[in-house]
């Protein structure tokens, strides 16, 4: 886990000792992502840079990394985000069918020695989670990649003078506009930003800056725009349960998980587990615990009650035989990190739930180095409970379409909130209608009176007609799942596991995205997903044996975050007038607009919690990345010597 930078000149813009020098300052900037050791490499065409978190051969994978076969030992260089699970079994694969020499322990020369001998199809083969970037000195070709989910970011920026792509855009944007970038607000995106809480991939806030897509790779060539090409497609190819075949399958994901997890303790430091009172990272731990006896797990809510999971997951702690340690985030705590916790996103997202991540992070990296969590089980084997909603508008389904466009015309004239308005104006909508994704607040009539520039053709379908049409066919739920994986998860969930973790040098591990897990849970019939009782069906079946009973049937939660109370009063109110009252953002965001929703809001008129959060956080981002009116105190990183 770490933090790397590339940049690829043009011809006729040759590597001068400057652009080293600023290569070099710009990696700087992403220190928290491995601050145990710089690097950097350079020759005519291109300059490498590197931050690593010592994980695995912690005295020998150096990065940048060299590497190549005997008649050419120095081919190859390499800066490489992330763990390859499997390394050790493709290391032997090579040795024994290439006869692949290598100097380090290491999971890296696995990489750099899988694409010297199978090119890209070493990619499918990489269990783990990466973004990393191989420089061939006898091409002059750069081949980056990311892994299958988009678990490690990378960025991309190109422009007259060259290429340069990161993990973090903070870093790319000097550089950028060295090379020519536009580095201008992409205003489309803010409108994709305020619909759906974040920026889709692969766009960002900034106009030449994009994100190379997660299972995608990109060759870059000197003078030439990347060339991408996507290796990795999510699909469910659904299989029925043989009659009586039931506990077969529920074994086959135990083993499946617990193979995963096995893979995911591979390391040379202390590995700990966030735990919530969930039945997903609650099942991690647990798994976890059968490798380190000694494992600790780790907690966060709040002081408000009804806002906590930490009675829960102390319990759950106990039962496994787990040490835990808990956070308690105070509202005075909550605002005061804001400013900070922005800085290290890059990209704004709304979700509330990354500030107690962060606190969280932060508490964890006084103990361990890496931590496993649970994201991307609700995704792969239906936990979400808006995936039921096609359960319960099913009698819509045979309504004749004009007919069912009526009723939702009958809906319109009841009043806010009465019973069943909300059902019969779904019910009326087809799937693409309807379903976003899980984090869509604004209406567009809202949208309208927020955002000065919105536009009817920006719409949440850019996004997601061409993942509906690639999912022609599946049933329902399949096809919300095909959506998340492509926009709520890698815009969402991912971001800020590894954002939130990463400002504190802490390596987040997520054994259910997996691609042998996926497979499995990729074949589960739509009724081992959900029912009109419950979700995550056959995961809740397979893990009968490994979780605590007090769990396993417990509603999801997360870490709730109380914003809709503190927005109406206390610090996070006055933190929310001080923004309106001070932003530069006029010309992107109606200000008096926001200030009328505020006032709605704390009143009780309205809950307006979860728009004013996403309104709020984009004008945060604009103060710190654009007008510069708040600078946040990032501080250098300070860490346990031995963990």
């Amino acid at each position: 886990m770490c933090g790397l930078l590339a940049l690829v000149c043009a011809p006729g813009n040759p590597v001068t000792d400057d652009l080293v020098d600023a290569v070099a300052g710009a990696s700087h900037l992403m220190r928290h992502r491995g601050p145990d050791e710089p690097g950097t490499w350079s020759d005519a065409q291109v300059v490498l840079g590197f931050n690593r978190l010592s994980i695995i051969d912690i005295a020998h994978s150096h990065q940048p990394l060299r590497w190549g076969p005997p008649e050419s030992p120095d081919r190859y260089v390499l800066v490489f985000n992330g763990e390859i699970y499997n390394y050790l079994e493709l290391r032997e694969q090579l040795a024994d069918e290439f006869g692949a020499q290598f100097a380090t322990e290491g999971d890296g020369e696995a990489i750099v020695a899988g694409f010297h001998h199978w090119g890209p199809d070493v990619l499918p083969k990489l269990r783990g989670m990466f973004a990393f970037a191989l420089w061939d000195t006898a091409t002059g070709v750069l081949f980056c990649a990311r892994d299958p989910f988009g678990i490690k970011p990378l960025f991309m920026a190109t422009g007259p003078g060259g290429t340069v792509l990161g993990s973090e855009k903070k870093c790319l944007m000097d550089l950028a506009g060295r090379l020519g970038v536009d580095t201008g607000i992409d205003v489309r995106a803010v409108q994709h930003y305020t619909v759906l809480q974040y920026v889709p991939e692969p766009e960002t806030l900034t106009t030449g800056v994009r994100r190379l897509e997660s299972g995608s790779y990109a060759v870059i060539r000197p003078g030439e725009a990347p060339a991408v090409t996507r290796y990795f497609t999510p699909k469910f190819p659904v299989l029925a349960f043989r009659a009586g075949a039931e506990q077969a399958r529920y074994d086959e994901i135990t083993a499946v998980l617990e193979d995963s997890v096995a893979k995911h303790m591979r390391a040379d430091v202390t590995v700990g587990a966030f735990l919530s009172g969930g039945i997903d990272s609650t099942a991690i731990a647990a798994l976890a615990i059968r490798h380190n006896p000694k494992l600790i797990t780790f907690t966060t809510g709040f002081e408000r009650e009804g806002f906590s999971e930490i009675d829960v997951a102390v319990a759950s702690a106990e039962a496994i035989g787990a040490r835990h340690i808990t956070k308690v985030v105070s509202p005075t705590e909550f605002v005061a990190a804001l400013p900070e916790i922005v800085w290290y996103l890059d990209e704004p997202v709304a979700d509330p739930a990354l500030v107690p991540l962060f606190f969280v992070a932060r508490e964890a990296r006084k103990h361990v180095k890496v931590v496993l969590s649970g994201e991307g089980a609700d995704e792969l084997f239906g936990g979400y409970t808006i995936y039921r909603e096609p359960l319960s508008l099913k009698a819509f389904d045979y309504l004749p379409p004009r007919l069912r466009k009526r009723v939702g015309k009958m809906s319109r004239p009841l009043p806010e909130g009465m019973r069943g308005k909300s059902l019969l104006h779904r019910g009326s909508l087809t799937l693409e209608e309807r379903y976003y994704g899980n984090a869509r607040s604004f209406s567009d009539e809202q949208l309208r009176a927020v955002l000065p520039d919105f536009r009817e053709d920006w719409t949440h379908t850019d996004v997601t007609a061409a993942l509906y049409d690639a999912s022609a066919g599946w049933d329902p739920v399949a096809r919300m799942q095909h959506l998340d994986l492509f926009t709520w998860l890698r815009g969402d969930i991912l971001v800020k596991a590894d954002k939130m973790t990463m400002a504190n040098s802490l390596e987040l591990r997520v054994p259910f995205l997996d691609s042998q897990v996926f497979a499995v849970a990729s074949r589960l019939p739509l009724d081992q997903k959900i029912t009109r009782t419950t979700t995550k069906y056959a995961l809740r079946r397979a893990l009968e044996p490994v979780v605590p009973a007090h769990v396993l049937n417990r509603p999801k939660l997360g870490f709730p975050v109380p914003i809709r109370h503190w927005l109406r009063a206390g610090e996070l109110l006055d933190w929310a007038n001080h923004m309106i009252d001070t932003s530069q953002a006029g010309d992107l965001v109606d200000l008096a607009a926001v200030r009328r929703m505020l006032d709605e809001h704390r009143t009780g008129e309205i809950d307006h919690s979860r728009r004013l959060w996403t309104v709020l956080i984009f004008m945060l981002w604009h103060a710190i990345f654009i007008d510069g009116s708040v600078t946040p105190d990032i501080q250098e990183p300070v860490y346990p010597v031995e963990l």
